[in-house]
């Protein structure tokens, strides 16, 4: 019986370690020169597919961590590097690419300027605008994003949430401005629709019709839901894990044309109510993240980075809790908006407009 126990203990601790090996987040580790990622191994990966999830050749891989190129083993430790092929801290990137958020943990006793020689040397001025802090705010434990993984949008799961709720890089002097895509929160299904049927009323005493009236048929729209989300989601909880939910899936109800319900989703219970408030139009961004696990996302301006925002719908009077990810993106169709929602969060609102009017607190 010890020996069963002991084994079941060594087991847990295995899968505790690999959840957590595989969180939601891009977590930096090493100096300048020497940057790179951590990724564990799961089934069916090799190294050609986890090549096209960090844009790495994967020839490069096996001779980077020392080994050989084998198999991969089941919870196998990589390191991936970031280099100038994969790693912007500029902004720029082609158009085939997407970039995904990269945090660092704060160390104790660390500041801004420590932070900034061990990441190249990214600006602290840049450090502060991703971030939306000062120098002082900086405190022991805080991720903080300090440059972006480039992926390629049509390989990596990492592009299209697999990785993360679109979150876009500040631009930065030079580069092309970012492009968030909107789409409704479910989309519907044409069906095809039955031929008219009639009804035939006759006389008693005759037999014959004394009466037609047409009968349109019940016609129930087939609506497809988006799919799960995938580990990698872009999500600044240090403990956040993939498809954890602060809620269970059991006690989850959907509306087949509006959305996800999660009573407001999962960040409600980490809202504090700072006394700031804003009023003005929302937009919607497309995202994995949410429809699953409640965890919804934002997109504003001047407030800073992990921050949990009450978005009520000033028509409905409905409201959802999201986390912010980052600032609203430097392009036209952020005009006149004063916050992006993930579109899971939209279908919670009952929101498929790609503008609509609400009321921010937080």
């Amino acid at each position: 019986m010890r020996l069963r126990a002991t084994a079941l203990l060594l087991i847990s601790l295995f899968f505790v370690q690999f959840a957590q090996s595989q969180s939601n987040e891009l977590i930096v580790e090493g100096q300048t020169g020497k940057l790179y990622l951590e990724h564990t191994v799961v089934a069916k990966e090799n190294w050609y597919s986890i090549g096209r999830l960090y844009n790495v050749n994967p020839k490069e891989l096996a001779p980077y961590n020392q080994v050989a190129m084998t198999p991969l083993v089941i919870g196998q430790t990589l390191r991936i590097p970031l280099g100038a092929g994969n790693f912007s801290q500029d902004g720029l990137k082609t158009a085939a690419e997407t970039l995904v958020p990269v945090m660092y943990v704060v160390q104790d006793k660390e500041w801004m300027y420590r932070i900034s020689v061990n990441h190249n040397k990214v600006p602290i001025a840049t450090l502060e605008k991703w971030n939306h802090i000062t120098g002082a705010q900086v405190h022991p434990g805080m991720h903080l994003i300090v440059g972006y993984l480039k992926v390629k949008t049509a390989l990596s799961a990492l592009a299209t949430g697999g990785g993360t709720p679109p979150v876009v890089a500040p631009a930065v002097a030079g580069s092309a401005a970012p492009v968030v895509t909107t789409q409704p929160a479910a989309v519907t299904h044409a069906v095809k629709t039955p031929p008219l049927t009639t009804t035939k009323k006759t006389d008693a005493g005759t037999g014959k019709p004394v009466d037609s009236t047409p009968v349109a048929p019940v016609v129930t729209p087939v609506v497809s839901k988006p799919p799960a989300p995938v580990p990698k989601v872009a999500d600044n909880s240090a403990s956040a894990t993939p498809n954890s939910s602060a809620t269970s899936n059991s006690s989850v109800t959907s509306s087949p044309q509006l959305g996800p319900h999660f009573n407001g989703g999962a960040f409600k219970s980490d809202f504090s109510d700072g006394g700031k408030s804003a009023n003005g139009q929302a937009g919607i961004f497309k995202s994995t993240s949410g429809w699953q696990d409640g965890k919804y996302y934002a997109l504003m301006n001047n407030v800073a980075v992990g921050t949990i925002v009450r978005i009520s719908d000033v028509s409905t009077g409905k409201s959802v809790y999201a986390k912010v990810l980052g600032q609203l993106p430097d392009m036209k169709e952020s005009a006149g908006l004063t916050i992006r929602l993930s579109n899971a969060a939209a279908g919670e609102l009952g929101e498929t407009e790609d503008r609509f009017n609400v009321a921010i607190k937080y």
